[in-house]
């Protein structure tokens, strides 16, 4: 075996155990199914009688430290973020669903720290005269820092 085997040997070595050591964990937070009573749509009637929706969320938290803490303190809480959801759906109305799946995406990148957020709304009887089992939007925002 030359020295250039014997090095090449080692880096292969350094290489199997840094692959064995644990790597951080990915978190990822979703809620799926939050249903709210809302006045949002194109027509003055679905924005002043109101229809359900249905949201889903993914919050991509990254590496946080509740994974080793286990408090709820160093992760993002679910259940506050289906208030913070509540809150900014049910406190004004938007025409289309885009721009309130924005306004959920945008204040959740603010008020948490998420790398990644992504915002589903659905509309289970939407108003238009075919039969679908729902119609629904996706907006997907990635934080700036």
């Amino acid at each position: 075996m030359s020295p250039d085997d014997n090095d090449e040997f080692e880096d292969d070595l350094d290489d199997e155990l840094e692959d064995d050591e644990p790597s951080e964990p990915v978190v990822t937070i979703e809620i799926n199914g939050l249903s709210l009573y809302t006045h949002h749509g194109v027509s003055a009637a679905e924005r002043e009688v109101g229809q359900r929706l249905v949201l889903d969320l993914r919050l991509e938290v990254g590496d946080c430290d509740a994974t080793i803490t286990d408090r709820v303190e160093d992760t993002i809480d679910y259940g506050e973020v289906c208030q913070v959801v509540a809150l900014v759906a049910q406190q004004r109305s938007y025409r289309t669903l885009e721009r309130l799946c924005t306004a959920i995406a945008d204040r959740l990148l603010d008020q948490y720290e998420a790398e990644t957020v992504w915002v589903k709304a659905s509309k289970p009887e939407p108003p238009i005269p075919l039969p679908v089992d729902d119609v629904s939007v996706e907006v997907f925002r990635e934080s700036d820092g």
